[in-house]
């Protein structure tokens, strides 16, 4: 009996509504390494597809944004949590995807896993750094304080396959929002096999939807959708940068414009706080007896 065996191919599908379905165009690219080695056939994203993505983003926005922010953090930790414990498998798939070595590679895979744990911190902590009590001239409590945004499509970091992938997907998600996420045309792999980590992590389906393919065919429809709320031009070319802003001001989308950034350094809050709104209630006081006193 030989002991030759065949290996079993993996197949890469998308991930929308916390589900894995193959695009419903039937389509597939082929995916190469650094050096042109073909790794696997990637789904070819339809704009169905993404309106698709927008559906199941939107019904899981409601229960996403009413969990506490406490929960929201535990669940961002368990992701980190299950990173950890498939960590060889992204190292070798990043390695793969950016040309690196295993130790560069590892130093990205270990960073993105650093970047969940950031964000998981942040989730009941923001509302202390962007909202707060506002003094009034009057009898009135005046409360700010941070709500989502709602639906944000993101074009992920073409260079930078999952530590950027992470850096785009970690602080809208950290929110409260639901997000929609074009993988890197060129090494989308990282970003498919992170689909399968959120469905066993206790995320909610339909909070992260990825989508691989082509950004300049699936984008545009998004940016125009009625039922998006903001996008993230992170890992769009200027050309397509500026047909994607003029598309989502139709419905005045809020639009995080493209910007040089090192995926390495320090995240900060800035990507946290551009999908938060402000709410501001007005309370009044109230009098307790006749001297006019109140609390």
């Amino acid at each position: 009996m030989s002991d030759a065996r065949l290996s079993v191919l993996k197949t890469y599908k998308l991930f929308v509504g916390g589900k894995f379905p193959r695009s419903e165009s039937g389509r597939v690219y082929e995916v190469t390494d650094s050096k042109g080695k073909w790794l696997a056939n990637a789904p070819l994203s339809s704009r169905k597809d993404a309106r698709d993505a927008v559906v199941a983003a939107r019904k899981a926005t409601g229960g996403w944004a009413g969990a506490t922010a406490y929960n929201r953090g535990q669940i961002l930790y368990r992701i980190a949590e299950m990173l950890e414990g498939r960590r060889d498998q992204f190292i070798g798939e990043v390695a793969d995807a950016e040309g690196l070595s295993k130790s560069k590679a590892a130093a990205q895979v270990d960073a993105a896993i650093d970047r969940w744990v950031w964000y998981a911190g942040w989730t009941d902590k923001i509302a202390q750094v962007v909202g707060g009590t506002n003094p009034v001239a009057g009898p009135f409590f005046n409360v700010s304080s941070p709500e989502p945004t709602g639906v944000v499509a993101v074009v992920a970091p073409q260079e930078s396959s999952f530590l950027g992938l992470v850096s785009v997907i970690a602080p809208v998600i950290a929110g409260g929002n639901a997000v929609i996420v074009i993988a890197s045309e060129a090494s989308p792999l990282p970003a498919l096999s992170l689909g399968e980590v959120l469905a066993t992590s206790d995320l909610p389906g339909g909070v992260v939807n990825i989508l691989s393919g082509r950004a300049a065919e699936i984008a545009p429809s998004l940016a125009a959708h009625q039922d998006v709320n903001a996008i993230d031009l992170a890992g769009a070319d200027a050309e397509l940068a500026k047909a994607l802003e003029i598309a989502a001001a139709d419905n005045l989308k809020r639009v995080l414009r493209p910007q040089p950034v090192d995926w390495s350094a320090a995240p900060g809050t800035e990507r946290l706080t551009a999908f938060l709104e402000t709410k501001t209630v007005w309370h009044p006081t109230g009098s307790l007896g006749a001297g006019g006193s109140s609390y």
